[in-house]
């Protein structure tokens, strides 16, 4: 039923829009429709995305047709600037050294009720308004994620300068068992996870969520991984939004951090990226998840409307290249 009401609409918009572009544009679509039935996409959800409650809400109904369209989907959260506004409710100034959050006991604290709270619910509940049957959780249920504090560690920070960083109660991720996520997945539900992880002695670490999404989408064989963020996508000149990367490698992107064009919460998303796109996800993307329709357009729109990054074999086949010549 929902599938029929979904192409009724798509149809009525497409024809008072203009019939021809429209239907065109419809059976280009189905396509996508048919690679991508029973697969599974990784979807992240920045702390712009889910601060904004309209691009929330535009958010979910897109995740909710893709789900009518038989795609199975994970999502993936973190909430860095609201954790950042309610440790700066708590009196204590948040520290981010290269895109990374410093965790020390009160962060952890924020992080917990944050991500693993307030952001969760209000996800399934947007999710829930399309509905949509979401499951929340975090890497500590199920032993989703084992993870291990990470040591001190000497990291580049964004303005060039090397420093030895204790990151505190952050965890390194060590392994991944998506046993519940399939379980919930073959049942059609859409787990909707918060990024933290555990060990076996109890302990509770902050992960990046970028990647803990990077971690279940090589887990589960996913054929996308996508970030929404509160960027365009990639850009080679912060400052110019047309500077846009509309289609890179892990060799494009290497030149980029080289060259000091990416800083900030975009770096661990491109790093993310090239290991999902090298480690068997055959397509990453990073669009701004605020923009009306943009999941829609960067997966049924062959010009979509961020940054698509792939692994080296991957973009032979996209662009048709032979790797042997």
């Amino acid at each position: 039923m929902r599938n029929h009401i979904l192409l009724t609409f798509i149809l009525r918009t497409a024809v008072t829009i203009d019939s021809s572009k429209g239907i065109t544009g419809l059976k280009g679509a189905l396509r996508y429709v048919r690679a991508y039935r029973d697969n599974v996409f990784v979807v992240k959800l920045g702390g712009e995305v889910l601060a904004d409650r309209e691009a929330l809400d535009r958010v979910a109904q897109q995740l909710g047709l893709l789900s009518s369209l038989s795609i199975r989907i994970v999502v993936v959260h973190g909430g860095g600037p609201q954790a950042n506004a309610l440790s700066r409710r708590l009196g204590s100034e948040p520290v981010m050294v290269a895109g990374r959050r410093v965790t020390d006991d009160g962060a952890l604290e924020v992080a917990t009720m944050v991500y693993a709270g307030s952001l969760n619910v209000s996800t399934l509940a947007a999710l829930r308004a399309h509905e949509v049957q979401a499951v929340g959780l975090s890497g500590v249920d199920a032993e989703l994620l084992t993870a291990r504090r990470r040591p001190p560690v000497t990291v580049v920070d964004d303005a060039g300068v090397s420093r030895e960083i204790d990151f505190g109660h952050v965890g390194d991720i060590e392994a991944v068992d998506p046993r519940v996520l399939i379980t919930l997945l073959d049942a059609r539900f859409m787990p909707v996870v918060a990024s933290l992880a555990g060990d076996g002695d109890g302990n509770v670490y902050n992960v990046n969520a970028d990647t803990v999404a990077e971690s279940l989408a090589v887990a589960l064989r996913a054929q996308k991984l996508l970030f929404l963020t509160g960027a365009p996508g990639v850009l080679r000149d912060r400052t110019d939004p047309s500077s846009l990367v509309t289609f890179a490698d892990p060799d494009d992107l290497a030149q980029l951090m080289a060259s000091g064009s990416l800083a900030g919460g975009m770096r661990p998303k491109v790093e993310s990226c090239i290991r999902a796109a090298t480690g068997g996800v055959e397509r990453t993307h990073i669009i701004d998840g605020r923009l009306p329709d943009s999941v829609l357009l960067e997966v049924f729109t062959g010009a979509g409307c961020g940054t698509m990054i792939v692994g080296r074999k991957e973009k032979a086949t996209y662009l048709g290249v032979d790797l042997a010549t």
